[in-house]
């Protein structure tokens, strides 16, 4: 059965499913997106994901195509007409279509925003990957300066992610002005003498959901957080490291630029964090 995708008010299968060419997000990459996983049939961390999208609409004066309640509904709808229980739900929301190409945004009262929305089943709780840790390399972070906006402008981390892969790596941690900002698509985390470190939130790094909801966690279990920047080098000395997001959760990292972390196996604090975190979120699913 072909995967039933949302366009703009249809639930259409994916073969008939219609843009125009003139979408402000395929000539513009003017629009924004969240992922929300899916676990058990639930929804995790929705309101999360909700509250980010109303900011990153916000911040690019772009106009919600729904109301937040709609969309609860709508993912709700794509998970019934797909008959997903587990993996996720991607939604984009961009400026929409003006009939042509031009710079200068459309009227919002006269272009309504576009909003599609489409699902993908996987395997994301029980991951392979989890259990031996990810490989990382480190490149230069030239991204624009509003990383907390989570834009649909993902050409770069693209190429860090292509880049990683031919170094026969997983992923790829961002360096700028000499200290980590973030992975291609996860928020990053070392560890220390039991300590938790991962950079402190600004314009330079995406607002993680997961990030969130995992440092929330380790706080209650008594572990120790400290929100600064840190180095690659530092990051090569430390006992262990993680990263997190919607897709993966807390996924723990074994090796940075070739530098195998403890005996390159996950460390204790990542393994505790995802099964804190899974354990957790469930409870909180809608």
């Amino acid at each position: 059965m072909s995967r039933i995708v949302y366009v703009n008010g249809d639930y259409v299968p994916e073969e008939e499913a219609k843009i125009s060419i003139f979408d402000r997000g395929f000539l513009f990459a003017d629009g924004v997106y969240e992922v929300t996983s899916v676990l058990d049939g639930k929804l995790i961390d929705f309101d999360g994901h909700a509250k980010r999208l109303e900011r990153s609409l916000n911040e690019l004066d772009m106009a919600a195509p729904v109301t937040m309640e709609e969309l609860l509904a709508i993912h709700r709808e794509l998970m019934a007409q797909n008959d997903l229980t587990e993996g996720m739900i991607y939604l984009q929301v961009t400026r929409g279509s003006d009939g042509d190409r031009d710079f200068p945004y459309p009227d919002a009262s006269k272009v309504p925003s576009s909003l599609v929305l489409f699902t993908q089943s996987k395997k994301i709780a029980d991951s392979p990957a989890a259990k031996v840790g990810m490989k990382v390399i480190s490149v230069e972070d030239i991204r624009w300066g509003r990383r907390d906006i989570k834009t649909v402008q993902l050409l770069y981390p693209c190429m860090g992610k292509m880049a990683a892969k031919a170094a026969g790596c997983d992923d790829a941690w961002m360096v700028e002005d000499g200290t980590v900002t973030e992975g291609t698509s996860n928020n990053a985390y070392i560890v220390k003498d039991g300590t938790i470190i991962t950079r402190h939130l600004s314009n330079d790094i995406l607002h993680g959901i997961t990030r969130r909801a995992v440092l929330a966690f380790a706080r209650e279990a008594q572990m120790q957080v400290e929100e600064r920047a840190f180095t690659i080098e530092e990051a090569q000395a430390a006992d262990e490291a993680f990263v997190t997001s919607a897709s993966t959760f807390v996924m723990p990292v074994v090796e940075i630029d070739g530098a195998q972390l403890g005996d390159g196996t996950p460390g204790p604090v990542a393994k505790r964090l995802r099964e804190i975190y899974l354990a957790e979120s469930l409870k909180a699913a809608l």
